[in-house]
């Protein structure tokens, strides 16, 4: 008869195997993410793309609710290539919604680099965090709840800076964005790795929200701090 340590033993191998292969799988569908999202930004650049810019917050609303739609759709065909599809199909929309922001940097004399930088910050806070997440072994699950109303205390303030148009507030929010979304990416990432998250459609999308939000924030300061008007 087996003992309990032996069982233990021989199931290691097998779950570190699995958490590996969704790693690497949310790695690789990441980075597949990113071309409908460069394909959608450079439609909406070049098309001039507002997105009810007479109406701050009914764009806010009906944002939300195509983004929720999409998520819905992705969580319940997760399991198939429908859920790959829907999760491409996301990202294009989310590229065609940053082109806006693109589009008032762009407006800068130094936008380009701007835009370059923000991505650059992007890139350079997500491998750290992720590289944390995946040599440590530490088991960040606890940050889920303190993270989640950091989430909803910004969303809120987001709103409320749609109709009160606060620079400071702006620049606030901003700042917080990146800062509990970086630290997602820390939590995502390490759930995948303690193998709290086993599907890796949804680890992608949970991972290419963080970072598509530390984009944005991190463009919003450079912009504020950084531009140079024409």
């Amino acid at each position: 008869m087996q003992t309990d340590f032996q069982m233990i033993g021989q199931g290691t191998p097998e779950l570190a195997l699995r958490q590996n292969r969704v790693l690497r799988n949310t790695y690789l569908l990441l980075g597949l993410s990113m071309l409908p999202t460069v394909l959608g930004a450079l439609t909406g650049v070049a098309m001039g793309f507002s997105f009810l810019a007479g109406s701050p917050f009914m764009a806010f609303m009906l944002f939300l609710g195509i983004a929720w739609g999409f998520m819905y759709g992705i969580e319940r065909t997760k399991d198939s290539g429908w859920g790959v599809a829907l999760l491409l199909g996301f990202t294009f929309f989310m590229g065609l919604m940053l082109s806006r922001i693109l589009q008032v940097a762009l407006g800068f004399s130094n936008g380009g680099s701007l835009i370059a930088m923000a991505a650059g910050g992007t890139g350079a806070i997500f491998f750290t965090l992720s590289a944390v997440a995946t040599v440590s072994k530490r088991d960040f699950s606890g940050m889920g709840k303190f993270l989640f109303v950091g989430m909803v205390v910004v969303l809120l303030a987001a709103l409320a800076n749609v109709f009160f148009q606060i620079p400071a507030l702006s620049l606030a929010v901003s700042a917080a964005v990146v800062m509990i979304f970086s630290a997602y990416i820390l939590y995502d990432i390490s759930r995948i790795v303690q193998g709290g998250e086993t599907n890796y459609v949804i680890a992608t999308l949970a991972v290419y929200l963080d970072l598509y939000n530390v984009f944005v924030g991190l463009l919003n300061l450079l912009m504020a701090f950084s531009g140079d008007r024409d």
